[in-house]
């Protein structure tokens, strides 16, 4: 069975594609952007793992690529903890989340399904936070859980565990920037046990063993954004990590929130800079709700998915003509531009252009951003 089966039918997916696909995404410069333009080139994972040596060499670098038995062992790591993987396009994958540009394509889940099936709100904040930002984000979380909504957080300290121990009867979810079986910070591992014996659960898109460095928490925020229809912000300062998660959420079309503050508190500043930016003042759940509650639909309606499978392309039509390649990556700068300007600008077709991006990426020359746009790494 196809991916794209998958997708339209909410089956699970095969052992052996299940392999390949944890071992598509595991290789070395290979994200879910890049993980879904190879499958829609190549078909399947199989396809594109062998691919990935030259194409990597024809950007200027050789790759890892995953191992079978790197993934198998972390499987059984999986299964030891109490955890599975969940691949984008089966039934316990958010729904919300596989209609995003990024969504993991496998996610590490440990605990209860019956959460991601449901419509979910996401509260971030101060680390550092206040006593009054705790305890009014208890009301938040709580209120929120009571209209059935689930909170969405990431297990970071103030905010963060606030709303997830005043939702802990109602339904929570918290995002690792790390592997499941690396918890951060080591202080909300009782925390953690609690979300999983409440029928709550856990999830990361990184490996079994990966210790959570300050660059994957973006990926976190990214993750924790995509899972609800709306994001709060209760208190964050200025250069807050919540900032970023609000601006990812805005990206993704979700509901951004905030919590006005005294302009005396720079635990304040962010929150208080949203509201100048649009973000919509609440101060309490029912705001919160009654903004959401139109948007409900979306967890039921037809989806709006991210193909992960077209016809395999590759063919010589593709490969880019003498000196095509070079003109393609001369487009390329540090400026993020769209796709379709750089195949109006050389003339070429979109599969050869889409096959340079490929080659870049792999070697670690590209970086792709927002709304489909690339940039060179110089």
């Amino acid at each position: 069975m196809s991916p794209a089966d998958v997708q339209k039918s909410g089956v699970q997916l095969p052992l052996t594609t299940r392999l390949a696909w944890l071992r598509l995404i595991r290789s070395e410069n290979v994200g879910p952007a890049t993980f879904r333009a190879l499958i829609n080139r190549y078909g399947g994972a199989e396809a594109a793992l062998e691919a990935l040596p030259d194409l990597a060499a024809r950007g200027g670098r050789k790759i890892r690529v995953a191992s079978q038995a790197a993934v198998e062992d972390e499987m059984l790591r999986a299964e030891r903890l109490g955890a599975r993987f969940v691949c984008v396009g089966e039934s316990d994958y958010p729904v919300l989340l596989r209609r995003t540009e990024q969504a993991p394509p496998v996610l590490a889940v440990m605990g209860g399904s019956e959460v991601l099936g449901r419509p979910a709100v996401a509260i971030v904040g101060a680390r550092n936070a206040s006593l009054s930002g705790i305890k009014l984000t208890g009301r938040f979380a709580a209120g929120i859980g009571r209209a059935g909504y689930v909170v969405v957080s990431g297990l970071a300290r103030g905010i963060d565990a606030a709303a997830h121990e005043a939702s802990l009867p109602t339904g929570t979810v918290g995002v690792f920037a790390g592997g499941l079986d690396r918890p951060y910070p080591s202080e909300n591992r009782p925390l953690m046990r609690q979300i999983i014996d409440a029928d709550g659960c856990l999830v990361s898109e990184m490996p079994f063993g990966w210790e959570p460095r300050a660059r994957d928490f973006p990926r976190r925020n990214r993750l924790v954004a995509g899972l609800g229809l709306g994001l709060l912000v209760v208190e964050a300062a200025i250069r807050s990590g919540s900032l970023i998660s609000a601006r990812l959420a805005a990206e993704m079309g979700r509901l951004v929130f905030a919590v006005p503050g005294s302009p005396l508190d720079p635990r304040a500043a962010g929150a208080n800079g949203l509201l100048k930016e649009g973000a919509i003042l609440v101060t309490d759940a029912d705001d919160v709700i009654a903004a959401l509650r139109p948007l409900d639909a979306r967890m039921t309606s037809p989806g709006n998915d991210i193909a992960l499978e077209e016809p395999a392309g590759g063919g010589p039509a593709d490969e880019p003509a003498e000196g095509e390649r070079e003109r393609i990556v001369e487009t390329l700068g540090a400026t993020p531009i769209d796709i379709d300007d750089i195949i109006a600008h050389t003339g070429s077709t979109p599969g050869a252009v889409q096959l340079v991006l490929l080659e870049l990426d792999l070697a670690g020359r590209l970086e792709r951003h927002a709304n489909g746009q690339v940039s060179l790494l110089l």
